[in-house]
């Protein structure tokens, strides 16, 4: 499932991240610590997702949580 599917307050592992080839997408994730083996947390949900990750929180937007798969 990708983390927009995900529950709140429950921790996850990446398990791979699918930009649909968009390298810079994907580099910008790797940069806020989003790849395969990382633990992700969803913390809250407005418009868009706030998540937990490595001691961090990010807003992130549906198109980022789509191609994230926990």
């Amino acid at each position: 499932m990708n983390l927009n599917e995900a529950e709140t307050g429950k921790e996850y592992v990446i398990t791979g991240v699918d930009t649909g080839g968009d390298e810079e997408m994907e580099s910008f994730l790797f940069s806020l610590g989003c790849y395969s083996g990382e633990r992700i947390t969803v913390v809250d949900r407005k418009r868009n997702l706030v998540v937990s990750i490595k001691d961090a929180r990010y807003n992130i937007d549906p198109e980022l949580g789509a191609s994230i798969h926990v």
